[in-house]
C-alpha cells in the first residue's frame, strides 16, 4: 500500500513508533518536541491519519474526568519507509548506505552487519 504522508503527520508518526505503546491526544503533544503544527490541529491530523490507515485506535485511557483515545501505529517504522522507498520517494537503499558512510554516521562495524545481512539473504 502507498502512504502520502504530511511533515506533520510523519512529526507524529515517529512519536508513536518511540513511545512503543500506545499514546493519548496529550500523550502525544507531551512527547512532541519540536513540532510543525500547532496544539488545536492534533485532532484534524489525528483523524485524517486514521482515514489514511497510518494509525488505529488501540482502546481507552481515563483523563481526568472524561476518557481519551488511545492510538498507535498502523505500521511499523521499517513498513514505511519500505514503502516510501518502492514508490520512489526516496534514494535507493545503496545512496542512503553510501551517503551515511561519507558523512561518518555509519561505522565500519555497522557496514560489516549489513554485509553480514546481505551475505546470509543471497
Amino acid at each position: 500500500m502507498q502512504y502520502y504522508v504530511t511533515k506533520c503527520e510523519l512529526e507524529i508518526m515517529n512519536v508513536l513508533w518511540c513511545a512503543g505503546a500506545p499514546l493519548s491526544r496529550s500523550g502525544i503533544l507531551e512527547q512532541s518536541k519540536e513540532k510543525s503544527w500547532k496544539d488545536n490541529s492534533i485532532h484534524i491530523l489525528l483523524n485524517g491519519m486514521l482515514k489514511k490507515g497510518l494509525i488505529k485506535e488501540t482502546g481507552f485511557i481515563r483523563s481526568g474526568k472524561v476518557w481519551a483515545r488511545l492510538y498507535s501505529p498502523a505500521l511499523t517504522v521499517e513498513e514505511y519507509y519500505i514503502d516510501q522507498m518502492s514508490a520512489g520517494r526516496l534514494p535507493s537503499f545503496a545512496i542512503i548506505i553510501q551517503a551515511l558512510y561519507t558523512s561518518g554516521k555509519l561505522s565500519t562495524m555497522d557496514l560489516a552487519s549489513i554485509q553480514d545481512v546481505l551475505d546470509g539473504l543471497r
